[in-house]
């Protein structure tokens, strides 16, 4: 990479692991509604514990009211969704404790939402929990890092404008 190259280099921001857990791609959500990206594309974790941790500074843009997922506007301008296994709504907020509230400024690492695992698949539902980039057009470098076990201090998305 040259001088000007480096010089002008966009700004790259960096989201971090939601949860602790596996790193999967989003394909692999058994779920088209997230696998195809029909809102956005994103990771998704494999959780070996159910503390939500803010992926980035952001603004609590819409908690949702059962507590399985989290609508965020980072300080970049992307909009983040975090839902906490598939189809847990059905679950009427039962496994969640929320920690924010709408319109919240939280930070990087700050607990948002514990959910019971245990529950959740005593439930018979899955715990694997999506974070997506909804406004993914917007950006049109968009990397992913995923195949690895992480925490909230790991970066899992690269977005660039």
């Amino acid at each position: 990479m040259g001088f000007f190259s480096k010089l002008f280099k966009k700004p790259v921001d960096s989201f971090y692991a939601p949860m602790a857990g596996k790193a999967v791609a989003i394909t692999e959500v058994p779920d088209p509604t997230f696998a195809e990206g029909m809102l956005g594309n994103g990771i998704a974790i494999e959780p070996c514990d159910g503390k939500v941790y803010a992926p980035c500074d952001a603004t609590v843009d819409m908690m949702f009211t059962t507590g399985h997922a989290v609508s965020l506007v980072a300080e970049c301008g992307a909009e983040i969704l975090i839902h906490i296994g598939l189809e847990t709504v059905s679950l009427e907020g039962k496994p969640f404790t929320v920690h924010i509230a709408n319109g919240d400024k939280v930070k990087k690492g700050q607990l948002l939402i514990e959910a019971d695992l245990e529950a959740i698949k005593a439930a018979g539902l899955p715990t694997i929990t999506p974070m997506l980039i909804c406004n993914t057009d917007d950006y049109p470098t968009f990397n992913t890092i995923v195949g690895k076990n992480v925490t909230n201090e790991d970066v899992v998305i690269e977005l660039a404008k």
